[in-house]
């Protein structure tokens, strides 16, 4: 499915001014971390920690964003970037209040989760500058 997925997008893309140049990689290795964050955090949330509002915020969003880069028809690229920096907010307030509870495996997982999305939505945010 990510490969019929991965072969829909660049023709969908192609509408949109600025996307055409877009790595269809390194999008999906963005939703690929929005989906391990949005799970991380659903889990860290039942943990019955003080950080649970921000994980589910975090999951919430998470999940937000994937299903927004799935559906490029009507996303512009400044609607994209506000969103994976909503995403990238999100994410570090959720790891900063994970972070400080490390005694807690569960929390650790989801703060590396937390991570990597945000390295991944900003490395499809410094592609679409870069193709801007």
């Amino acid at each position: 499915m990510d490969q019929m997925m991965m072969d829909t997008m660049p023709n969908s893309m192609k509408s949109m001014p600025g996307m055409d140049m877009m790595d269809m990689s390194v999008m999906q290795a963005c939703m690929d971390a929005c989906s391990a964050v949005e799970q991380a955090a659903t889990i860290c949330a039942t943990q019955d920690m003080d950080c649970a509002p921000a994980c589910m915020t975090c999951a919430d969003m998470s999940h937000t964003m994937m299903r927004s880069m799935l559906r490029m028809q009507g996303m512009t690229p400044a609607a994209m970037m506000a969103m994976l920096d909503a995403c990238m907010a999100v994410c570090q307030m959720c790891m900063d209040e994970c972070a400080s509870h490390t005694d807690n495996d569960v929390c650790r997982m989801c703060a590396q989760a937390c991570q990597a999305c945000m390295d991944s939505c900003m490395a499809v945010k410094d592609m679409m500058m870069a193709s801007a």
